[in-house]
């Protein structure tokens, strides 16, 4: 057993000098840029970056004002429209409501003109009766 764990462990220190060895030669096929190339490089990330934050602002402050002054107007008119059609639909109905109270007063007045008419007719007819 003794053998078997000093065998593990030279083992797992080759693994590592060798993971190291490959990782220094892998590092080595690498080019790196010049100082001059990362400067370019770095400039033309940060230009390409302010372009599109330029293009995003000016493309929200667009739809901004079309939402303000485009959609919110005409929300505005369609439901003013819908108010003057509400209101003439209602201004509507209140019409035909006075009239149907006003038929429905006149009904009740006609009809009690009528009950009272009716009482009379019996008074006096109990009257005559009596009388005779």
């Amino acid at each position: 057993m003794a053998k078997e764990k000093e065998a593990k462990t030279k083992k797992e220190t080759k693994n590592k000098k060798s993971f190291f060895k490959d990782f220094k030669a892998e590092l080595k096929k690498v080019i790196w840029p010049t100082p001059k190339q990362l400067v370019n490089n770095t400039v033309a990330v940060v230009v390409i970056v302010i372009i599109t934050a330029v293009i995003v602002f000016v493309l929200d402050f667009a739809f901004d004002l079309f939402n303000k002054y485009g959609i919110n107007k005409l929300k505005s008119n369609i439901r003013g429209y819908n108010t003057i059609q509400i209101e003439d639909e209602h201004n509507h109905e209140n019409e035909n409501n006075t009239t149907e109270n006003t038929t429905i007063s006149e009904n009740t007045v006609n009809e009690n003109t009528e009950t009272s008419n009716t009482v009379e007719e019996n008074s006096t007819t109990e009257n005559q009766t009596a009388n005779e």
